[in-house]
C-alpha cells in the first residue's frame, strides 16, 4: 500500500525508531573514529543525544506535530554531547521548525525539511568541514529535492535518499585525508545514515526497538527487532592506527560542558563567547537557547573555556580528552609548550585589540595598522555597549534627530587605525555623509555598508568574518542586513494622516521598513501591534531594545508577552538607552 503522508502519531512512531536503530549501532559507530580523536565515543554520543530527545517525544500527551517538533528539538538540544552530537541536533531543530505548523506530511513537507535542516545545522558550526556528518545530510536534502518530480511514495522516496546518503558517505574518505589514512568513513555520517535507516523502518511498519536496555515504548506498540544491518563500509573498521601521526594535533584537548546561564543572552554575547573560545582553540560548536548554552571546542587551555562558561551562569556535563593521548601514548611535550606559547601569545594578542575596541579618540597610532576597522553611528548607552561588543572601534554618538556631518565621520575614520575601514550609519538619513566621507579619504580603503537601522548595523557586524578579503566582506555584511526586519516605537509630535492611519499629537507609532503599522495610546500595546506586522512564518527571532524613556520593568513585561505570543521564537531584550524611541525592533 502506497504511503502518501505522515502524521504526527506515524512520525513519533519513525523518529523512535531511528532512535533505537542508532542506538544499536553506536558499537559500530564507536569504531569508526580516528584522528583526530576528540570525540572517540561519536555513536555513543549521538545515541544520547537522540535518546534525550526521544524520553521527551514519549512524555508527550495529546499529540500533534507542533508538541512533537518541540519535544524532538528541546530535547535534542539538551541532550547533546560531542561535536556530531551537536550537530545532529541542530539537523533535528531545522527539520522541526519547518514542519511544525503541518498537520500532515508529504513529499514536499520532507523536501523542505531536509533542507532547512542542512542549513541549520550548517549555521550551528563555526568553520564547517567538508567530509563530515555535514555533507552527508547536504547530499540527502539535494537528493530530496531531486525526487520530487519522480517519485510518489514515501517510504520508496525515503529509502532512494538513504541510498544516496550512502553514496556520499562513501566519498568522505575522498575529503578529509586522514579518514582515507585510517582506511574509515565518518562516523557523523554514518550515525545520521542509521537514524534515517531506523526512521523508514517506521514509516514501513518495521519499528526498530533496542537490543539490550529498557526499550522506548513506541507509540503503535513494542516495535519488532530488525537484523542489524550488514552493509558495512568497505574499509577496515579500527579507532586508529599506531602510525598515523599526532603532529597534526594543533589543540590537544576536546573539551565539552553546558552552562547553565543565569540568564538569557543575547545573540552578540554569544557571538562573544564562540569569537573567544575560537582564540583559544578551533572545531567549535556552540548552540544556545534561552536556558543553556552547549560547547564543544578543542583547545590547549580547557580551563579558560570553563572560566569563560561560569561568566553566564553553572556548569554541567563538563568533559575533557586529551586527544593525543588517546591516539598515543607518545605525547609531544615540546611541540605542545611551542603551541601553548603560540596560543597565549594570540590570545593576548585579541585581548590588545579588544580593549581598543572602544569609542574613544586616538589622534596618534604608534603600533601598524590592522587590517580592519569599523565605524558605526549610535545614540545610547547600552547600544553604544553593543556595537562595542561586536567589534565596532569608534561609535559617533548620532543617529536620528542628530546626524553626524561628513566632518565626523572623517575624523571618526582617522581615529580607526586599520587599512579598510566600513562605516555603518545605522540611519538612511545618514549615508549620503558617510558616501561623501568615503570620497574624501585618501589614506584607507572605505566602505559603507548602507544600513538604514540599528538592527541592520549589528546584523551587519556579526556577518564579518576576518578571514575574508574586504569585498567579500562588504558583500556579505550587505547581504546580512538586507535580511533584517526593523520596527521602531515612538510618539507622535504634530496631528496628521499617513498610510490611511489618523494620528493625534502624542499617539503612540509602530513603525517599520514599510511605514507606520500601528497607532494607538499605550506603547506595550503598540509595540505588540507592529510585531505581529513584523513576524511571518520564516520569522526565527525577535529582539528588543528598549529606550531611555523606557523602564526595565516595562521591557521585562514585554518579553514575557512575547514569549507567550511567539513561544516558537527567540526573544533577546536589551538595554540600548537610546532617546526618541521606546523600542527599537528586529526580526529576523
Amino acid at each position: 500500500m502506497s504511503l502518501t503522508s505522515i502524521n504526527a502519531d506515524l512520525l513519533k512512531t519513525a523518529f523512535i525508531s531511528g532512535a533505537n536503530n542508532l542506538s544499536n549501532n553506536k558499537e559500530y559507530i564507536n569504531e569508526l573514529n580516528v584522528f583526530p580523536v576528540p570525540d572517540g565515543d561519536t555513536g555513543t554520543n549521538m545515541t544520547l543525544t537522540i535518546m534525550a530527545a526521544a524520553s521527551e517525544v514519549e512524555a508527550i500527551s495529546d499529540l500533534s506535530m507542533a508538541k512533537l517538533s518541540k519535544a524532538i528539538s528541546s530535547g535534542s538540544l539538551r541532550g547533546a554531547r560531542g561535536n556530531s552530537g551537536v550537530i545532529l541536533s541542530q539537523i533535528f531543530r531545522g527539520f522541526c521548525k519547518d514542519i511544525k505548523d503541518k498537520n500532515e506530511l508529504g513529499l514536499e513537507d520532507i523536501a523542505s525539511g531536509f533542507t532547512r535542516s542542512v542549513e541549520t545545522a550548517y549555521k550551528a558550526v563555526m568553520k564547517p568541514k567538508e567530509g563530515t556528518i555535514l555533507t552527508v545530510a547536504r547530499g540527502m536534502a539535494e537528493k530530496a529535492v531531486e525526487l520530487l518530480s519522480t517519485e510518489d511514495d514515501i517510504a520508496e522516496y525515503v529509502e532512494k535518499i538513504i541510498e544516496y546518503g550512502e553514496e556520499v558517505l562513501a566519498q568522505t574518505p575522498e575529503m578529509l585525508p586522514v579518514l582515507k589514512e585510517a582506511g574509515v568513513v565518518d562516523s557523523g555520517g554514518q550515525g545520521l545514515i542509521e537514524v534515517v535507516k531506523g526512521i523508514l523502518k517506521g514509516l514501513k511498519g518495521e519499528a526498530v526497538g533496542l537490543i539490550d536496555g529498557a526499550p522506548v515504548q513506541l507509540a503503535r506498540g513494542a516495535g519488532v527487532l530488525d537484523d542489524i544491518p550488514k552493509a558495512r563500509p568497505t574499509y577496515e573498521m579500527g579507532s586508529g592506527k599506531e602510525d598515523i601521526s599526532t603532529a597534526d594535533i594543533k589543540f590537544g584537548y576536546c573539551t565539552e560542558f553546558i552552562i547553565l546561564l543565569d540568564r538569557e543572552l543575547s545573540n552578540s554575547e554569544v557571538e562573544g563567547i564562540k569569537e573567544y573560545l575560537l582564540s583559544i582553540g578551533d572545531s567549535l560548536v556552540c548552540v544556545a537557547d534561552d536556558e543553556l548554552v552547549k560547547i564543544h571546542v578543542h583547545t590547549n587551555h580547557p580551563g579558560r573555556a570553563f572560566e569563560k562558561g561560569l561568566e553566564y551562569g553553572q556548569l554541567t556535563r563538563c568533559k575533557v580528552d586529551n586527544m593525543r593521548e588517546e591516539h598515543s601514548e607518545r605525547v609531544l611535550i615540546e611541540n605542545e609548550k611551542r603551541k601553548a606559547e603560540e596560543q597565549e601569545a594570540a590570545f593576548k594578542q585579541i585581548k590588545a585589540e579588544r580593549s581598543k575596541a572602544q569609542p574613544v579618540v586616538k589622534k596618534v597610532h604608534d603600533e601598524p595598522p590592522k587590517k580592519y576597522g569599523f565605524v558605526a553611528i549610535a545614540s545610547g548607552e547600552g547600544l553604544v555597549e553593543i556595537f562595542t561588543e561586536v567589534g565596532v572601534d569608534y561609535v559617533i554618538h548620532g543617529g536620528q534627530t542628530m546626524n553626524p556631518s561628513t566632518d565626523d565621520i572623517l575624523s571618526a575614520i582617522n581615529n580607526v587605525n586599520a587599512e579598510n575601514v566600513y562605516i555603518l550609519p545605522n540611519n538612511k538619513n545618514i549615508i549620503l555623509a558617510a558616501n561623501q566621507a568615503r570620497s574624501i579619504c585618501e589614506d584607507k580603503e572605505i566602505y559603507v555598508v548602507e544600513t538604514k537601522s540599528i538592527p541592520q548595523g549589528i546584523s551587519a557586524m556579526l556577518a564579518y568574518n576576518e578571514a575574508l578579503e574586504p569585498e567579500d566582506n562588504f558583500q556579505m555584511m550587505k547581504e546580512a542586513f538586507s535580511e533584517v526586519k526593523t520596527g521602531e516605537v515612538t510618539f507622535a509630535i504634530r496631528d496628521t494622516s499617513v498610510d490611511g492611519k489618523e494620528i493625534r499629537k502624542n499617539n503612540i507609532m509602530g513603525i517599520t521598513d514599510d511605514g507606520i503599522k500601528a497607532v494607538g495610546e499605550k506603547v506595550h500595546d503598540v509595540t505588540l501591534d507592529v510585531l505581529a506586522e513584523m513576524v511571518d512564518e520564516d520569522s526565527g527571532m525577535i529582539s528588543v531594545y528598549y529606550g531611555e524613556d523606557t523602564t526595565e520593568e516595562d521591557a521585562e513585561k514585554l518579553r514575557a508577552e512575547l514569549a507567550e505570543k511567539f513561544d516558537d521564537l527567540e526573544i533577546d531584550v536589551r538595554y540600548g538607552g537610546q532617546p526618541i524611541y521606546y523600542y527599537i525592533l528586529s526580526v529576523e
